[in-house]
């Protein structure tokens, strides 16, 4: 009798170690050392150089248009919080403005969502933009923004609209896991 609830106790203990591996699965991690901040990507996404660019790019070597990039900018005042630049709706409406839809780019972005987060000692702001591009094709963003070290750091993942139903929550999940320290 003992054999047998201790056999049922091991299946039910191995069946659920699977399913938390499964959560992960599918995704790789990146780490910059150097500047201080990491996330997790997709498997089948690759880095590429960009010239006088973002610090990192990645993007899916099937669907090129997915991709996702962190760049770094300092802050007017090295002491500045994200909080005192503004509030969430307020740094997307400018992100959009400066970065994402600059003026003369052709694109246009409508900011969808915003909210605030903390991750250890650091403020981060969740976005989600609706973006159009010159060639009427439409795309969709969402970025992660936090201050640190007198830096502004922004994470930008993006993909096509006709895949975003496909690769939304998967794409949550990019935007969500980046950390600066």
């Amino acid at each position: 009798m003992f054999k047998r609830i201790l056999a049922i106790a091991l299946v039910c203990f191995s069946l659920s170690l699977t399913g938390c591996i499964s959560v992960g699965a599918g995704l790789n991690s990146f780490v910059d050392t150097g500047d201080g901040y990491e996330f997790i990507y997709p498997n089948g996404w690759t880095q590429v150089s960009v010239a006088n660019g973002p610090d990192t790019v990645l993007h899916d070597m099937i669907e090129q248009g997915e991709n996702v990039s962190v760049v770094i900018n300092p802050v007017s005042n090295p002491n500045q919080t994200l909080a005192e630049i503004g509030t969430p709706t307020e740094v997307g409406y400018t992100l959009s403005k400066k970065a994402i839809a600059p003026e003369g780019s052709g694109r246009t972005a409508e900011l969808i969502n915003a909210e605030s987060f903390e991750k250890g000692s650091n403020l981060y702001y969740w976005l989600e933009y609706a973006v159009q591009l010159p060639n009427e094709q439409k795309r969709h963003d969402f970025a992660s923004v936090t201050i640190s070290r007198g830096n502004l750091f922004t994470l930008n993942v993006s993909t096509t609209e006709k895949r975003w139903e496909k690769t939304q929550q998967l794409l949550k999940q990019v935007v969500q896991s980046f950390k600066v320290y």
